[in-house]
């Protein structure tokens, strides 16, 4: 059973910094591509930034281009989002995820298996 589970979310500081991780069971994520998500309440969920599967190619939201860095250990089976600059706006909840389609995807819809998510609240 594939099993995705986000961690260090937090509340941190306008203008600081915060390190997302996801770790895979059941899975060997060197096989797939990865994307991060986030969503707020009553709104659809957004892409963030998606990683492929040698780490060769990235994607990035335009809202968080130059300020997020996304990147994978496929050694330790895990992904992770350097959250910089961090701003009011980005305080929802993030999510990381899982797609065999071909291509860095971002489109939600493409992903097949999602974690249960991480807040982040960043306080102004």
């Amino acid at each position: 059973q594939v099993q995705l589970v986000e961690s260090g979310g937090g509340l941190v500081q306008a203008g600081g910094s915060l390190r997302l991780s996801c770790a895979a069971s059941g899975r060997i994520l060197s096989h797939y591509i990865m994307g991060w998500f986030r969503q707020a309440p009553g709104k659809e969920r957004e892409f963030v930034a998606a990683i492929s599967s040698a780490a060769i190619t990235t994607n990035y939201a335009d809202s968080v281009k130059g300020r997020f860095t996304i990147s994978r250990d496929n050694a330790k089976n895990t992904v992770s989002l350097q959250m910089n600059s961090l701003k009011s706006e980005d305080t929802v909840v993030y999510y990381c995820a899982e797609t065999a389609a071909m291509g860095v995807q971002i489109g939600s819809k493409e992903y097949d298996y999602w974690g249960q998510g991480t807040q982040v609240t960043v306080s102004s």
